[in-house]
């Protein structure tokens, strides 16, 4: 017996709640706002959140794009995509330019966004003061009063401890003068692109129910100490082995038998679209 599902999964009314949660996160940016997240075929924490935004968003005009750690063909992205295709019959694309959606873990793509796409980022802790606070009414309270003493000392004892902030990822981040945000485990080289976007993105929660954004040309700024400003991942002189690309974020793979460490893009689509003559 053929199971069959209701346009992009959803059904039209769970659809509508996910998109209102939407809309008042993008009109207050940075706040998290609470939403009813729903049962996945997919197990809490493998992107429920960012699969429930993308689903309730798509249309058949559009074209998606997922990318896991910078890969476009990780198990985790190619399930996403298999689920959203199945429900949906939109085009699937490797080609960051050319989807209108694009849903993703631990990276914004290297091209620069337009103001025709979204970006849809998966979060597994959505509350940046987590770290130094368990509780949530005293997390939303401390939002309310704009008191962010907390991450202010995260980033203090990462100094006394280790000489510099020693964020790996997740670093977080002031949204339109407001609201500290947790921009998802981003590498702090992605941090900067969140500033003035032309694309709108926005961020899910599917494990802890939230969903918070950052509209067009906002103002995002990383967290750091004037005597110690904000640096990202330094990949100076490091160009890729493959493409040869410079000034773009890379992993470094180590030869197991010379024990010599080499780099390559981390943004597999952007390394091959170089590869095949682009820019």
């Amino acid at each position: 017996m053929k199971i069959k599902y209701n346009y992009a999964y959803f059904d039209e009314g769970s659809k509508r709640e996910i998109r209102r949660a939407m809309l008042k996160a993008v009109a207050i940016p940075g706040y998290q706002v609470p939403f009813a997240s729903r049962e996945m075929p997919i197990g809490r924490g493998w992107g429920t959140g960012g699969l429930q935004l993308t689903l309730s968003l798509i249309g058949k005009d559009d074209t998606l794009k997922v990318i896991d750690q910078g890969s476009d063909e990780s198990v985790n992205a190619v399930n996403i995509k298999n689920l959203i295709a199945k429900t949906t019959g939109v085009d699937l694309t490797d080609d960051t330019e050319s989807a209108s959606l694009i849903q993703s873990r631990h990276r914004i793509p290297e091209i620069p966004l337009n103001s025709d796409q979204i970006l849809i980022l998966q979060v597994p802790i959505p509350e940046p003061l987590r770290t130094v606070e368990a509780s949530e009414f005293t997390t939303k309270r401390l939002h309310a009063e704009n008191e962010y003493s907390g991450a202010w000392l995260m980033l203090f004892e990462q100094i006394i401890k280790y000489g510099q902030m020693s964020t790996g990822a997740d670093h977080p981040v002031v949204v339109a003068d407001r609201y500290v945000m947790a921009p998802s485990p981003i590498p702090r080289f992605d941090n900067p692109k969140m500033n003035q976007s032309k694309a709108l993105i926005l961020l899910g929660a599917g494990r802890e129910k939230k969903v918070y954004a950052i509209p067009p040309y906002t103002r995002v700024v990383s967290l750091a100490f004037n005597d110690y400003p904000f640096q990202v991942e330094g990949f100076k002189d490091k160009t890729c082995r493959l493409c040869g690309a410079e000034g773009v974020y890379m992993d470094e793979i180590i030869d197991d038998n010379s024990e010599t460490a080499s780099y390559q893009c981390n943004d597999a689509s952007f390394c091959l679209m170089r590869l095949n003559g682009g820019n």
